[in-house]
This record gives structure tokens, sequence and C-alpha cells, in this order.
């Protein structure tokens, strides 16, 4: 995506409200965790050390790591975990064994993002309304209701769209970081020695003289970079020019001059330690911080929410999840939809993490884990991307991916600690979606090879059929069916129970592709099989939307006469019987068959009229 002169501002903007949201919360409670546990002293000399780790923690990691680099990286301008991993698994398309460990790697990574955004929600909300306990601790017990209210009228309003309230994100984010540089430039006047914690020195200092405790804290450091990953993921909305801007520009002076700024406040009050971010804050500015920080907080989750329904899409259209009731809440962009289950499931999980955790402090244990993994797969990814896809040299890819890897291998070791305290619990989200992902993927590739062995050759069939052909009727039937080229059962159950045929026949079969788009004209593949029938394949990318009857539209321009109140649409569907054969473990299987059996509900095909037709299909063992 590129953007012109003209719009570059506006870009800008929308990517400080919808890109930066979630590290720009970071402030919040990074420092906080730092010094709360007691595994670092407070010493004037710590402090000058963890501001230094903080400060070039950004640099390498987001600065040098996404920015420069993984940015770099897009699949046909798409960026994020799903675009990369396609374009992964492509340049090693030659290389089965690795393609395939690749993709349960990339897969695993996706299915923690939704680990992380459980956690994410939970502990920014929860941070910024702990800011009341700072105006008086008389309000200590309405931080968990007020912080359950806020979080559902969050979720309660996602099926309206964001299309009123988006253009206020970028306003409002804009404001949050001015006000993170003014209370830190307020705090380094009284402390201006404290700017020269930028020094790497500070940190290398204290690596050497604490390498364990240096190890234990990279748990709690790691949580001034929680967000980066959108940088990555947002790249299609906003393009690569606006999101670095915006980056070099805005955000990371802001975060800069806050996080220095709460050092400056604890080299004169250390008892400021237990939230220092508020108490920055002149007193009388504490509340409108407090309001200003909630409204962050909500953007930021809502950045997490419109990216967990997109991830969501692509998944289901890679073929790793069963499809979803997918509604669109703009009528002018295609992107912003809402998925009522994984909207309310998200919503139950962080509602769980909140009333288990109670604090943000504790969360904080939780936190970091998916964050760190991701983190570290996508630097794998992106060796397998500059190696194989851009053919450069293997000494120059493991120079520009060895010293990420081992950076990000040290935050996701040191994480791994955190796993008894809070850890578990986004781990275990993350291997319960891996397991539903793989499980359906496994499932539909098992079905897909009973019903090819099973499967009767099309264009065979329609010349035995009309050696004696049936009576035809009026209208256009439109045979959905998964593999092209073969007879679908809805076909043959309309021959045997009406004994008719209508007067055209479309085959229509739908490939998804892993690549983002597919242009319109790309789209549909038309292939006559005589008497008025004709073989379909309609491709689409990750992140097209599938809409069936307008991609049909096409076909009217070759000679089909497709009128709405005179086509039918046919889908054949199965009912999976689990066995104890080969396969899947039997509980995989008995899985497959729950979710099989509950998908049904939901049209296999978006937008389809109202005319459809559900055709039960046979009965299939996996």
């Amino acid at each position: 995506m590129s953007a012109s002169k003209s719009s570059m501002p506006a870009l800008v903007l929308g990517a400080i409200g919808i890109v930066y949201g979630d590290i720009g919360t970071s402030v919040l409670y990074a420092i906080k965790e730092i010094f709360g546990h007691g595994h670092v002293p407070f010493t004037i000399e710590n402090v000058y050390g963890m501001l230094s780790m903080i400060f070039w923690t950004m640099t390498i990691i987001v600065s040098l790591k996404y920015v420069v680099l993984v940015l770099r990286a897009d699949n046909e301008g798409e960026g994020g975990l799903v675009a990369m991993l396609a374009l992964a698994s492509r340049a090693v398309a030659d290389k089965p064994r690795l393609r395939n460990g690749m993709l349960a790697l990339g897969i695993f990574g996706t299915a923690l993002f939704y680990g992380d955004g459980v956690i994410t929600p939970a502990i920014s909300v929860l941070s910024a309304v702990e800011g009341l306990e700072v105006v008086s601790p008389h309000f200590t017990g309405y931080v968990i209701p007020i912080t359950l209210v806020v979080l559902f009228c969050l979720f309660a309003v996602q099926k309206r769209g964001t299309a009123g309230i988006g253009r206020f994100f970028g306003p409002i984010t804009l404001t949050w970081f001015g006000v993170l540089a003014l209370l830190g430039v307020a705090q380094i006047l009284t402390h201006p020695e404290i700017l020269k914690a930028v020094s790497p020195h500070y940190m290398l200092r204290f690596i050497w003289d604490n390498p364990g405790t240096s190890f234990i804290i990279l748990g709690a450091t790691v949580l001034c970079v929680t967000g980066a990953e959108a940088l990555y993921a947002d790249m299609g909305h906003f393009g690569k020019g606006p999101i670095r801007i915006a980056w070099f520009s805005v955000v990371m002076p802001a975060l800069v001059l806050n996080y220095f700024g709460q050092g400056a406040l604890l080299l004169g009050n250390p008892a400021a330690v237990k939230n220092p971010f508020f108490l920055m804050a002149p007193e009388w500015a504490v509340v409108p911080v407090v309001l200003l920080a909630t409204a962050a907080t909500v953007i930021a989750s809502q950045a997490m929410l419109t990216g967990a329904f997109s991830v969501t899409r692509q998944v289901i259209q890679l073929g790793y999840l069963p499809r979803l009731r997918i509604e669109h809440t703009s009528a002018r962009s295609a992107g912003q939809i809402y998925i009522p289950f994984i909207n309310w499931s998200l919503f139950v999980a962080i509602v769980l993490a909140v009333v288990m955790f109670r604090s943000s402090s504790n969360l904080a244990a939780a936190y970091g884990i998916a964050v760190t993994t991701d983190m570290l797969i996508t630097t794998m990814l992106t060796f397998f991307v500059i190696r194989y896809a851009w053919k450069l040299p293997l000494l120059l890819c493991l120079g520009a991916t060895a010293i990420f890897f081992v950076i990000d291998f040290a935050f996701f070791a040191s994480n791994l600690l955190k796993l008894p305290q809070g850890g578990w619990f986004t781990v275990m989200i993350g291997i319960g979606v891996f397991t539903l992902m793989i499980t359906w993927k496994r499932g539909r590739s098992l079905m897909a090879d009973v019903q090819r062995a099973d499967a009767i050759d099309l264009r065979s069939f329609l010349e035995a059929v009309f050696v004696s052909p049936p009576a035809r009727v009026e209208g256009t039937a439109v045979f959905l069916t998964a593999e092209a080229g073969v007879v679908p059962t809805a076909l043959l159950h309309n021959l045997k129970h009406n004994k008719v045929l209508h007067e055209q026949n479309l085959f229509v079969t739908v490939r998804n592709h892993e690549v983002p788009w597919i242009p319109m004209e790309r789209r549909v593949e038309m292939e006559p099989l005589g008497h008025h029938c004709w073989q379909i394949t309609i491709h689409y990318g990750f992140k097209n939307d599938i809409d069936l009857p307008r991609a049909l539209e096409q076909a009217k321009l070759r000679g089909c006469q497709l009128e709405p109140m005179t086509t039918s649409y046919f889908i054949s569907r199965d009912t999976v019987i689990p066995t104890l054969g080969s396969g899947m473990a039997p509980w995989r299987e008995k899985l497959f068959a729950q979710m099989h059996h509950n998908a049904s509900g939901v049209a296999d095909f978006m937008s389809l009229p109202n005319n459809a037709v559900v055709e039960l299909g046979s009965k299939i063992e996996i």
C-alpha cells in the first residue's frame, strides 16, 4: 500500500491510533513490574541500568528488527504472521518436510495470538483503572468492577463496527503520546542527569554485575515492546512509510521521554515505585490522566480485537478453522468485520483472566510468553523469507537474523520462568486453539481423501447422463463442491429424487491460496462441459472476502444466464462418523466430528442468496 503525499499525514495519524495503541500503553506497568517484585534492588545505578535496558530493547527489537528489517518482508503489501507464513511456505514449497514443520510453527504462533488477545485488553484496561488507587485508596474495591464494565462495553459495541468511532482513535492516541512526553519532560527537568542512561554501558555494566538477575528481569523488560508485532500486522492498512514515520517522529520519542521521566521521579522519590506512571502527574491531573489512560487502553484493546477478527478470517480461508459467521460492519470498508463467536469467546476468557489474577502485576506474570514466542517465530520465518524467497547469500541471511534470534530467545527463555506464576494461562489458550486448528485441517484432509477415492468423474458422468437425458427445467443450478471435476452428491440426490436437470448447471469450486489478494480479473476460471454445463473455479486470497454471487457475475459475461429468482444453490454436506481406524487419535476424531457438526449450521460460502438449498450427503468415516 503506497501513500500519496496528500494522504501521508492521515495515514501517519491512523497508524498512531491503531498500530501503536498497545505499545503506547506499556508505560503504565513496565517500570512498575521491573522494580515491583524485588528481583532488582532499588539503587541509583540500577535505575540507570534498567532505563538503558529499556531504551536499547526498544531500539533493537522495534526500530531495527521490525521497522528496518521485518517490514521489508511484505506479502504483496500485506504483513502479519499469517502473511509471512504464507510467503515463507511458498518459498520452500520444494522442501515438503521443511514446509510442514514451518507451517506447524507458524500456526502455533497464530494460535498464541489469541492468548495474547486475552491478556492485552485485561492488563491494559486494568492497569489504567488502577490509577484510581492513586487518587484515593477507597477506590481499590471498585477497580475490578469498573474494569469489567469497561471491557463489557467494548465487546458489546463490536457488532456496530468501528466506522463511527474509528476517526477519533488517531487524535486521542496522539493526545496520549503528547501527555506521555509532557509528563516525562516535567520529571526529567528535575533530574536531567537521567538522560545519561541512553548510553549502553549502563545496561552492559548491570548485566555484567548481575547476570542472574538480568536474565530474570528480561521477563519484565519485554513489557516495553509488547505490541511490536502490530507494526508488521497492520502494514497492509497503512503502508511501511507511515508506520516508520509515526514510530520515529512521535511514538518512540514520547515513550523514551516517559520512561526516563519515571526514572527521574524514582531518583527523587523511591517510594513512587508502587505506581510511577500515575505519580508523575500533578495531583490535580491524576483523574484526567486516568480517564485518558482508560481511553488509550480501550483503543489498544480495540486494535487487538480487530486483529483477532482479521486473523480468524485469514486462518479460516487457509483451511485451519471451520467457517464461522462473519458480519460486515461497514458498507464502504470490506476489512471491517465482526465475528460473534470470537468476540464473546475472547470476552469470557478476559473476564476469567481479570477475576483470576485481579491486578495488573499478577497479569504481568502471565504476559510475555505469547509475545516472545511470536517474536521468535517471526525471526525464524524472516530467515526463510530472505534466504529462499529473496535468494540472498546464506551468510548475509544468518548475519541479518542471528542477533535478533539470540535476543528473542533470551527474552523467551526468561519468560518461561513465568509459567508457574500465570504464564500457563496463555500457553493453555494457545495449545487449545492450536489443537483445534490442526485437528480441523487434518480432518478435512482425511475427508477429502475419502471423497476422492469414491469420486465419480464429472465429465464422464455427464456424457452418460445425456445419452438418455432427463427432463430439463427452467433456471440455473449452482452445485458447490470441494473438488473440481467430480460429481457432487447434491447432483446425484437431485437426479435420484427429482429426476430432472436444470437448463444450466454450474459446478463451482472455491480455491483459497497462500497470497493475500487475487484480483477480480483473475478470480474466475470457466471450463465448458457441454449441454449448458460448466466447471467453474473461483480463486481467493486469504484476505479476500468470499462473495460467491458477485464472483459468478463474471459467468454472465461468458454466456451463462444467472437470474436471482431462477438460480438455486446446492451445497453438498457430509455426516462425519469417527472411527477407531487409522488417521487420527480417537479423541481427535470425535473432536473433529463435533466441530464439523457445529459448523454445519453455518453456510459453507458467504453471501449466498435466500434460495440456496442444503443437500445432505453421504456418511464419511475418518
